[in-house]
């Protein structure tokens, strides 16, 4: 619906109905005391065109009015001032993160679902997303197109990469994906299950590096304690449950959160998990600002256009009546 710039105009739409109804109360009319004589008067063209006009006359009257209201669009814009906080999820793909103990789901299911709600809950940041086991890939540079980031969150998968958990690769180039930011703070959240068997960058060294470019690093292990149910293909009798132990190198996450100026979290369960990456949340608010701007463009046309011709038809009506025997 359109609002209206001049909305006082509108009091006086009841005048051409008020006129309407005057007209036809005081017009001149003769009694007579049958019409039986008359009989039935068939329909002319000229009694049709009668009965239409005075419709044509009160619409027309009607848009005038809403013409002289002023109908306008209104328009609203909304602008986002941030400070900004750029923040790169880091996130273990191994096979181990195929266990179960984080039930019904295994631990990879559960991180995305858990990282999908934190992203939900972002507004006004720039995120991105990397994954790793082997080796380490940037599965969504920074960017603040959260739906872009959610869809490839959700084709995160094990196998992706050849198996193994390289730390090291995965927090050097979550950095190299943030040295270049001009945010007011950038952050890296790593989330894995094992300890570092693979890639050419130490984790430590990875670790220099982010102090350098004064990035913190919040770290999570995330496992049960003692062993877990993780399945396997079996060649053979197809697929079985093996309990593995559950080795979370919290040594080395605690450095590295310590020296960098994050954290170092345990989640053992799902509401664990969840709990954590809402401490985060609240630790890494932006202060974010809105300005609203609102545009109004006159839509006067809409009812003078429609107004002008239906008058303009009255009034050829008008002057045909007279003609028409």
């Amino acid at each position: 619906m359109l609002p209206f710039h001049k909305p006082l105009f509108l009091l006086l739409l009841p005048i051409p109905f008020i006129i309407y109804f005057l007209r036809k109360r005081f017009k001149i009319s003769y009694k007579i005391s049958t019409i039986k004589i008359i009989g039935k008067v068939p329909e002319t063209g000229k009694i049709k065109i009668f009965k239409t006009m005075p419709y044509l006359w009160i619409l027309s009257m009607v848009l005038i009015v809403l013409t002289l209201a002023e109908p306008v669009k209104k328009r609203e814009y909304e602008e986002i001032i941030t400070q900004g906080i750029d923040i790169i999820l880091t996130i273990d793909s191994s096979g181990s993160m195929l266990s179960e103990d984080f039930k019904p789901k295994n631990r990879l299911a559960v991180a995305k679902d858990v990282v999908k709600e934190f992203v939900e809950g972002r507004r006004g940041d720039r995120l991105g997303l990397v994954v790793f086991s082997a080796d380490a890939i940037t599965q969504c540079p920074l960017t603040t197109d959260y739906n872009v980031l959610l869809s490839t969150l959700e084709k995160v998968q094990i196998g992706m990469l050849e198996d193994g958990t390289a730390i090291g690769n995965a927090l050097s180039l979550s950095v190299a994906r943030l040295k270049n930011s001009k945010a007011k703070s950038k952050v890296i959240i790593l989330l894995t299950d094992g300890q570092n068997n693979r890639g050419e960058v130490s984790p430590l060294t990875a670790m220099e590096i982010a102090k350098t470019y004064k990035i913190k690093v919040y770290t999570i292990g995330v496992g049960t304690r003692g062993y877990a149910m993780m399945p396997v293909e079996d060649p053979v009798f197809g697929k079985r449950y093996v309990q593995v132990p559950v080795n979370i190198d919290e040594e080395l996450l605690q450095k590295i959160a310590q020296e960098t100026g994050g954290k170092y979290f345990r989640a053992t369960d799902p509401e664990k998990l969840k709990e954590i990456y809402r401490s985060i949340d609240q630790m890494e608010k932006s202060e974010v600002k809105t300005k609203k701007y609102v545009f109004f463009k006159t839509k006067y046309l809409y009812t003078l256009i429609p107004s002008f011709f239906l008058f303009l038809i009255w009034f050829i009506l008008n002057i045909l009546w007279r003609q028409i025997p």
